[in-house]
């Protein structure tokens, strides 16, 4: 009997500047492509405050999970 693939996820944050710029869909699909030349494919893609790299507040952003078979 054959045994049932085994999977590995991988989670991305992907976020714009902090002054609020519309989403960059040139950079997203950089991102998506760069993921998938290492043999991710994309799982969902949610939206989320995602936490800024300068002080306690957090801006909207998205979550990219990937998953791929665990080789």
């Amino acid at each position: 009997m054959s045994q049932p693939y085994m999977y590995e996820y991988k989670v991305v944050t992907f976020r714009e500047s902090l002054i609020g710029d519309a989403l960059d869909a040139d950079k997203l699909e950089k991102v998506l492509n760069k993921q998938a030349e290492d043999g991710w494919g994309l799982k969902t893609i949610t939206s989320a405050d995602v936490k800024g790299r300068i002080g306690p507040g957090a801006v909207e952003g998205l979550l990219l999970t990937f998953e791929r078979p665990r080789q």
